[in-house]
């Protein structure tokens, strides 16, 4: 009767102890974004990119025109040729 009583008394305190340490529900993870929406925010960033890089470009403090219209016409090629392949992506 008392090693019943022990054992009882051992399982209900291991069964609230390991009840005790559950671990809250993790909240569900985000669904994944759609292929226009990827592509719509790849678009956005290339722009952005763009912008700065043009920004930066124009307010160079040594850089003559010459080379500032050099670094555009650069620019503007790569920005077409991303922009390209982000269409074709679609």
């Amino acid at each position: 009767m008392k090693k019943l009583l022990i054992s009882t008394i051992l399982l209900v305190g291991l069964s609230f102890n390991a009840y005790g340490q559950k671990r809250p529900p993790r909240p569900p993870a985000p669904p994944h974004p759609s292929k226009t929406q990827l592509t719509n925010s790849k678009a956005s960033e290339l722009d952005k990119r763009y912008r700065t890089e043009k920004k930066m470009i124009m307010n160079h403090p040594v850089a003559t025109k010459k080379m500032k219209n050099e670094q555009l016409r650069a620019l503007n090629l790569r920005y077409q040729n991303e922009k390209k392949l982000l269409r074709a992506a679609r």
